[in-house]
């Protein structure tokens, strides 16, 4: 049998054992379950809270600036944006490598022999070579670039996303910290009115000092949280100019009372989180990746094919180059076929096999990972709606028990010490419901960002 019936039938084995090598990625069959979410929780709704633009969401003007200059300062996010452009720079080196390489090479020579004058000697010449990619190698180096470029515009995604959530939890904190510091500042004035009564009093004769000094005291805490939350509320607008970009300063804000919301929200269905959720599209990528490079360590099993030539001219008698002496012209095929490698091929295989494996691990563990998320976010925001509820009930006994104490103290021999401690639960209550108004807010947030909103 001559090599022109050889060659044929070889290119037909190596073609049929190696027909994996050009199957494009495919999503492996995933069990999005419908008890991701906790059905008791969610609305049977295919509409989700993410759809919203943040700008719909958060609609507090000074916010949406804040976000607005956080997305074009923030250097995170431009690191994010810089790696994008990296994945496509090496994806369009990649498609090149399908175009033929042209290389001048140009050459010249003197000789001398015994003293005797030089000779002269040239040679110019163009070459050019291509990589004929008959097994795949090529193609799964250009799908895997692609696959690259599409996780790292997830991964920008995914650091807007955060950005985006940060920015608004930072600006509601604030907010928070501003009800509160001025809840604390009029229970400090109260006490003052208090400390001055009971020591009108105590000149009359109907108290004790020692119940003078505990309001004295009782004061004194407030006037110190007071000046804790003063320090927490400038530590935050600094942590939150930075974000930004900025230098540290004072942050523009509303009112906790200005905020608004929807009084529902939906989740929408489960399947949504795999094309939504940045991290989850950025993990099927890396393991897209991880796919195409399989296929890449399989196609160094196959020969490679390579094709080459050069054209050009020399001359030995020193004439100008524009007068060439003698034409020269090659062409080269070439055929590698890889045979002994000390088992470098081998564990090249193996080793991307478990990469493989592990990339789908990962993109599996990421989707229970947006499940949780979801459901802890979700029930954040019902449990904290609950709670203020039954913070206005408390608030409301709590006012009137110490209207009560106050009363009795005045027309009865009342302790004033009950007086002291229904103001203090007073003030709990009132600092515990803001908390749960910006936990309500908070949960609203976070739901947003576990749904992959936010971009």
């Amino acid at each position: 049998m001559n090599m022109k019936k050889i060659l044929p039938c070889l290119f037909i084995v190596f073609g049929i054992s190696s027909c994996n090598i050009y199957k494009s990625y495919e999503r492996p069959d995933m069990e999005v379950s419908d008890d991701l979410y906790r059905q008791a929780s969610v609305q049977e709704d295919t509409v989700s809270l993410a759809m919203l633009s943040w700008r719909e969401l958060f609609t507090d003007e000074n916010l949406q600036a804040l976000i607005d200059t956080g997305l074009k300062n923030n250097t995170d996010l431009e690191i994010a944006r810089l790696k994008v452009k990296e994945a496509e720079a090496l994806l369009l080196s990649s498609k090149l490598a399908y175009v033929p390489s042209l290389s001048l090479n140009a050459q010249g020579t003197l000789n001398s022999v015994g003293g005797a004058a030089p000779s002269k000697s040239y040679e110019l010449a163009a070459s050019s070579e291509w990589e004929i990619d008959i097994f795949g190698k090529l193609l799964n180096a250009k799908r895997g670039a692609k696959a690259a470029v599409e996780q790292s515009e997830a991964y920008r995604q995914a650091v807007q996303t955060q950005l985006v959530a940060t920015i608004a939890n930072s600006y509601y904190t604030l907010l928070m910290q501003d009800e509160q510091l001025r809840i604390m500042r009029r229970t400090a004035e109260t006490w003052e009115d208090n400390v001055r009564v009971m020591k009108a009093m105590k000149d009359a004769g109907q108290t004790t000092e020692m119940a003078v000094a505990q309001v004295e005291a009782n004061r004194l805490s407030v006037e110190a949280s007071i000046v804790s939350t003063e320090r927490q509320i400038n530590e935050i607008e600094n942590s939150l100019s930075v974000l930004l970009g900025l230098s540290p300063q004072q942050i523009k804000r509303s009112t906790l009372d200005a905020q608004s919301f929807p009084d529902t929200l939906s989740t929408g269905v489960p399947l949504q989180l795999l094309s939504r959720r940045p991290d989850v599209k950025q993990a099927e990528q890396a393991l897209a990746v991880a796919y195409y490079a399989t296929n890449q360590a399989r196609s160094a099993f196959y020969p490679s094919i390579t094709l080459g030539g050069s054209a050009g001219w020399s001359d030995g008698s020193g004439a100008a180059i524009s007068n060439p002496g003698d034409w020269l012209f090659s062409a080269v095929g070439s055929l590698v076929q890889p045979l002994f490698n000390r088992g470098k091929n081998i564990a090249n295989l193996e080793i991307a096999k478990a990469q493989q494996q592990e990339a789908l691990l990962s993109f599996k563990q990421s989707l229970l990972n947006a499940g949780a998320e979801v459901n802890d976010a979700l029930m954040q925001w019902q449990s904290a709606r609950k709670r203020i509820e039954l913070d206005k009930q408390q608030t409301e006994a709590l006012e009137s028990a110490l209207r009560s104490s106050e009363l009795l103290m005045q027309y009865s021999s009342q302790n004033y010490l009950e007086v002291i401690t229904a103001r203090q639960a007073l003030l709990q209550a009132e600092l515990n419901i803001v908390n749960d108004r910006f936990d309500r807010i908070q949960g609203v947030i976070n739901l947003y960002h576990a749904l992959g909103g936010g971009y």
